[in-house]
């Protein structure tokens, strides 16, 4: 028997990238699910307290689900998760998700995961218009994700944004060069490039165009990695839109997520004024370093 030594309630999942990518500036909308009980209603304070607008009614039948992180004195950590009306998805409850020119959309691993979500999620990620871009996160559930329904998703992906167990879930084992390669050549036709996040080592970015390089990550003392992937992908692809080279996005992103393991709570991402600071400070360091 263990007793921890805090406990907080807070939003979470897809939440952390959308949070991560609206403190970078990008104008965040959700258009999944959430439930009619008092997860549903916390959910929608925490979305409405980051500016974030729900643009699907709250589902009648059923209350949102929950995740139990533990988090571990090593800041690694376990989920255990309880799915409600985020597992359950139709084309009708997707009529009010419009997308216009410009638009950015992420999906994730999770919602595909569910026998009551992942049918519909695909058919409306299949008919998305061909301009716009579709980032996909397969999340540590792919493992549950029924293979032609992956492949659905990784045929229609702009760029994928996984970790290396989930990169060899998908395209089998190999150091992260050959694995990423694979992703693009066997799995992600359409795909401008691939992302493999390696936690504090930082990331390798492939793109289709035949660039590949490691961007390493930066030395921080962790508390809580809860959350870390989703900042990066949120902070990422909210760079890309601005503009952002991808490798030099990819830096911001491994800065973003190296700031949010500081602290704790999986919504910990830092804010578009505070990544620029982190990495201006270790530039300086490094060429102090370096004379």
């Amino acid at each position: 028997e263990k007793t921890a030594s805090s406990y907080a309630q807070v939003a979470g999942g897809g939440f952390n990238m959308m949070v991560s990518a609206g403190r970078t500036g990008m104008k965040v909308v959700f258009g999944g699910q959430l439930g009619s009980g008092p997860n549903g209603d916390f959910l929608r304070a925490a979305f409405a307290a980051e500016g974030i607008e729900t643009l699907t009614p709250a589902s009648p039948p059923m209350d949102s689900g929950n995740c139990v992180a533990m988090i571990s004195g090593d800041a690694e950590r376990t989920f255990v998760s309880w799915p409600g009306a985020e597992s359950r998805l139709t084309l009708d409850m997707m009529a009010p998700v419009k997308v216009t020119p410009g638009d950015w959309v992420f999906a994730s691993g999770y919602t595909l995961s569910y026998p009551g979500s992942r049918d519909a999620l695909a058919d409306w990620i299949e008919a998305l218009p061909a301009e716009i871009p579709f980032v996909f996160d397969p999340t540590p559930v792919i493992a549950e994700i029924p293979r032609p329904v992956l492949d659905r998703v990784l045929a229609r992906t702009t760029w994928l944004s996984c970790n290396t167990n989930e990169a060899a879930e998908i395209a089998g084992p190999g150091d992260a060069q050959t694995v990423a390669i694979r992703l693009l050549a066997n799995h992600c036709p359409k795909a401008e490039g691939v992302v493999i996040r390696a936690g504090a080592q930082g990331c390798l970015v492939r793109l289709a165009e035949g660039g590949i390089r490691v961007i390493p990550g930066f030395e921080v003392d962790a508390i809580d990695t809860n959350g870390a992937g989703d900042t990066h992908i949120g902070t990422f692809v909210s760079a890309l839109s601005r503009g952002m080279q991808p490798c030099e996005a990819a830096r911001y992103a491994n800065a973003a997520a190296a700031l949010s393991v500081t602290r704790h709570g999986g919504s910990s991402a830092p804010t578009g004024d505070e990544i620029p600071q982190f990495l201006a400070l270790r530039d300086q360091a490094a060429v102090a370093q370096d004379l």
